[in-house]
């Protein structure tokens, strides 16, 4: 859902002047993903979708990832879900006078990321993206990741491991510098 994570997991920084960045020119739109529900990850930062008649779940449908990307989204997402097929609805501008914002539109398919690590990890309250994106996006996206100190580092981060100096990172760094060898030798 924050541009900025996902620039950061694909081409390694969320900065428009990261050559990657500029190249991939991924395109975001409003969806709705009906029947299912986001939940809080307990001792973490970021939320898991379940399966739940009559919930729903607004997120964000993304054009242009390539098979590279996927894998580096796959590694970042890690063990803990598993990644399916499903149908949302793209969400367009409203406009209406009684200020609802979007109304849905067609319906396209998509793949997202649903939790399989186990419903004793989740809280029953729903996570909240404006809370995520005032007090955590800047050290997801990565302006204050090099900020972290060891001690903090130790410490639980509410990453889980995805953080600035936790084991996913480092093995997206790692996959990152995979692909980039891989598209500069082609």
């Amino acid at each position: 859902m924050a541009p900025q994570v996902l620039h950061r997991v694909c081409h390694g920084s969320s900065s428009p002047d990261n050559r990657l960045y500029a190249k991939h020119q991924l395109k975001t739109f409003p969806a709705i993903l009906h029947d299912y529900r986001r939940h809080r990850v307990r001792s973490a930062d970021y939320p898991a979708i379940l399966p739940t008649q009559g919930s729903s779940v607004r997120g964000t449908y993304v054009t242009g990832l390539n098979n590279g990307d996927i894998r580096l989204l796959d590694l970042f997402e890690g063990g803990e879900y598993r990644r399916d097929k499903v149908k949302v609805r793209l969400l367009q501008e409203a406009g209406l006078a009684d200020n609802s914002d979007h109304v849905e539109g067609d319906h396209v398919e998509a793949e997202t990321y649903i939790w399989q690590a186990g419903e004793h990890y989740l809280e029953e309250g729903e996570w909240d993206f404006g809370a995520f994106q005032r007090e955590k996006l800047s050290f997801w996206a990565g302006s204050g990741a090099n900020k972290v100190d060891e001690a903090a580092a130790q410490q639980q981060d509410g990453t889980r491991g995805r953080g600035a100096n936790g084991h996913i990172t480092t093995a997206l760094d790692e996959a990152q510098k995979e692909d980039k060898a891989t598209r500069d030798a082609v």
